[in-house]
């Protein structure tokens, strides 16, 4: 049976679920795409299942979980199969250990936020810009009606 034909039959199509992060529950965003049991995802990631299992103690993943118990099914995101692949390659092709893994991936993971909080706060920047234009434009049509007059 292929990939495809094993993400089709086992995938999730409306996920219910919270995802674990550092002991805290967390419920999760809905992400677009498909959601994997541990054995589409391990098949996925060219991993063993235990990997995954390994991965997520050490932190180095989160996968959702499809109820509030730790007993719960576990769910993989594309993203989840996508870091996974991304471990394997690090410690594969550059020769990096578990922890030096952990330490990039921190690393990488505190860039993509910084970047995201670098985004929304030129997004809210570029709001008060506009606003401050608009008003100072408001300000100048109304000096000008008024010397007009």
């Amino acid at each position: 049976m292929s990939v495809a034909c094993l993400s089709n039959w086992l995938a999730v199509e409306e996920p219910k679920f919270t995802r674990k992060k550092k002991g805290a529950l967390i419920v999760s965003e809905r992400d677009d795409g498909a959601w994997y049991v541990i054995s589409v995802a391990a098949i996925k990631a060219e991993v063993h299942e235990q990997t995954l299992r390994h991965y997520e103690r050490l932190g180095l993943i989160s996968p959702a979980r499809k109820g509030s118990s730790p007993h719960s099914p576990r769910l993989y995101s594309d993203h989840d199969i996508e870091r996974v692949i991304h471990i394997r390659g690090l410690m594969r092709d550059l020769g990096v250990n578990l922890a030096g893994v952990e330490a990039i991936l921190h690393m990488k993971d505190r860039m993509e936020q910084m970047q995201l909080d670098l985004e929304q706060e030129m997004a809210r920047i570029q709001d008060q810009h506009i606003a401050e234009t608009r008003r100072l434009k408001d300000i100048i049509e109304r000096l000008q009606r008024g010397s007009s007059s």
